[in-house]
């Protein structure tokens, strides 16, 4: 090969060398970027995915909460006091066995975990509202890789006032008209017996006269006849036939007319009711500083409250020794001068004109039975009472002046009972308070509210709660109204184990409409008035503010449950280190 051909081949190797490393550069580059885009695209997408996991995560916080909650409604009193969250907030944090890890705060402190993720929560609680409406505040936490996302709900208890109108059985109250109670008490639909000829469990339907103007739910099967109901109803209902209500008057005959403006009634479960308001006494005690930090105020035997305008209230109760209580059962008490003064002085509980206090702000009071145990610092001897009774007081009424002048009652023992703890009550509300009874509850005149988007109270009577309507007897079976005028009542109203019923509904005249601005729960249906006009109409309106707040330390059902009332995001609490977000 000559030198100048060789030459030639040594200058194209060359140049082929330099386009392989150059293809190969170009190469190489392409494959690069295609791994950056891969690697950034995997990136964005575990971000994403992480991004969404701790939302999720914040969630299932909410849910762990809420499902502690329910299951102990005590539970309020846990959390970490000082998490910024909290401030206010009365709390500690739960030890033993019953450690919580979503309590935790700090670089250190602990994550809730969720089974099958990697991704974790922990949670804040605010629960200055709880006391006085029942609302719990949660702020929850995600985590999920490095992302973290936090949520702010409110819970609140869902009971019986969740509900304008809410019975547990569609049939009078078995204390009241007499009928077996093996056999009647007992949902329709778990086959309780129809009424046919003679024999009738009580049934009581709603009529053409009845307006009801709020959400409606009964546990029983409802009986519906050209009433009016402006918003939903739920129902029990019979698993045979499917039935929400019946087209049946109380005497089982058929009718029509129903009227259902939101829609046909709908299947709920049952709400439960407990068996007593007891648990509402601990309220009055005061050795329970961390539970009942501001305890309410504890009458004793028939008191009077009435209800004044200027943000007080006048209470007469002459049996009341001690207004705050210790121990269960009562061992001692004390007198504090929010409740008045016992005592017949003037001034005092026991006096003609009673003790004037301002109205217990977002608390309760609780009225009880005159105590028969002697270690009671309430008890009253079998013989003794108060020194301005007289020898033939408490065989003619209470003492307080019930029954009136010439009022019909069939037995003085047992509508007025002289140690019973009834409560008699009336007036214009300032305020916000909540009254208990351990016997009856009578509401002697209007109530209404000085501002109805402030005031609330809530009224509970352990056995009925009666819209008082006292009648003469003139003879032969025949009765005339006392006080004829309508009634107005602005309230949440709750007999636990009887009836919310007007006295004497079914003798003597029209009383005109029974308005009612609140809520009404009972165990059986009460009357109000009769098919022929004597008694009320139901006038009944829904007080809206009762779907996301309640009367101070009202009732709840047994199984209380919560719902979600807000749910909103906010900028994340803690960063993924555990530490406070800046």
């Amino acid at each position: 090969m000559s030198g100048a051909v060789k030459s030639r081949l040594q200058h194209e190797a060359g140049a082929a060398l330099l386009m392989v490393v150059g293809v190969g550069l170009v190469l190489v580059l392409m494959v690069a970027t295609a791994m950056t885009f891969s690697v950034s695209g995997h990136v964005k997408s575990v971000s994403d995915e992480n991004w969404n996991a701790a939302m999720a995560a914040a969630y299932a916080g909410i849910e762990d909460y809420e499902s502690r909650i329910a299951d102990d409604s005590a539970y309020v009193r846990f959390g970490d006091a000082t998490a910024a969250f909290s401030t206010g907030s009365t709390l500690t944090l739960p030890t033993g066995s019953a450690v919580n890890p979503a309590f935790g705060s700090g670089a250190a402190g602990a994550w809730g975990g969720i089974i099958g993720s990697t991704a974790t929560f922990r949670y804040e609680i605010d629960n200055t509202q709880y006391a006085t409406n029942g609302v719990v505040r949660i702020r929850s936490t995600g985590r999920a890789g490095t992302q973290t996302r936090s949520v702010v709900a409110n819970l609140e208890q869902k009971g019986f006032i969740d509900y304008l109108y809410f019975t547990d059985y569609e049939i009078m109250d078995p204390a009241l008209t007499g009928v077996d109670v093996a056999t009647c008490v007992k949902y329709s639909w778990a086959g309780r017996p129809a009424p046919s000829g003679s024999f009738n469990c009580g049934e009581v339907a709603f009529g053409n006269s009845d307006v009801i103007d709020g959400p409606t739910h009964s546990n029983d099967t409802l009986r519906v006849c050209d009433a009016i109901f402006k918003s939903r109803v739920s129902t029990g209902f019979n698993p045979a036939t499917g039935d929400r209500y019946k087209k049946q008057r109380s005497d089982g005959s058929s009718c029509g007319g129903q009227n259902f403006l939101a829609g046909s009634p709908v299947y709920s479960p049952v709400v439960a009711m407990p068996a007593t308001n007891s648990v509402m006494k601990r309220e009055v005690r005061s050795d329970l500083s961390t539970d009942v930090p501001h305890p309410g105020c504890l009458y004793t035997g028939p008191t009077s409250i009435v209800l004044n305008s200027s943000g007080s209230m006048t209470v007469r109760s002459p049996w009341t020794k001690k207004t705050n209580v210790a121990g269960d059962p009562a061992t001692s008490g004390t007198t504090p001068a929010a409740c008045g003064v016992p005592g017949t002085g003037s001034g005092g509980l026991g006096s003609a004109l009673g003790a004037t206090v301002p109205v217990l702000e977002a608390n309760l009071v609780y009225v009880q039975n005159v105590p028969t145990v002697t270690t009671d610092p309430n008890y009253w001897a079998a013989l003794t009472q108060p020194s301005t009774f007289t020898a033939s007081t408490c065989t003619t009424g209470n003492g307080l002046g019930f029954p009136m002048a010439g009022e019909y009652v069939a037995s003085i023992s047992t509508s007025f009972g002289c140690r019973n703890g009834d409560v008699f009550t009336k007036g214009n509300l300032k305020g916000t308070m909540t009254v208990a009874s351990e016997n009856f509850l009578y509401v002697t005149g209007d109530i209404r509210y000085v501002n109805a988007a402030t005031d609330m109270l809530g009224l509970v009577g352990q056995n009925a709660v009666w819209i008082w309507n006292p009648v003469a007897a003139s003879g032969g079976g025949s009765y005339s109204n006392l006080l004829s005028n309508d009634r107005h009542i602005d309230a949440a109203l709750l007999s636990v184990a009887h009836t919310v019923q007007v006295q004497n509904s079914n003798v003597a005249g029209g009383q005109g409409d029974l308005t009612l601005n609140g809520a009404l729960a009972q165990k059986f249906r009460g009357s109000v008035g009769t098919s022929s006009g004597v008694g009320y109409s139901k006038d009944y309106h829904y007080d809206d503010r009762f779907l996301y707040t309640a009367p101070p330390k009202f009732l709840s059902p047994v199984a209380t449950t919560y719902g979600v009332g807000l749910l909103v995001e906010v900028r994340s609490a803690f960063l993924a280190t555990g530490v406070a977000a800046p």
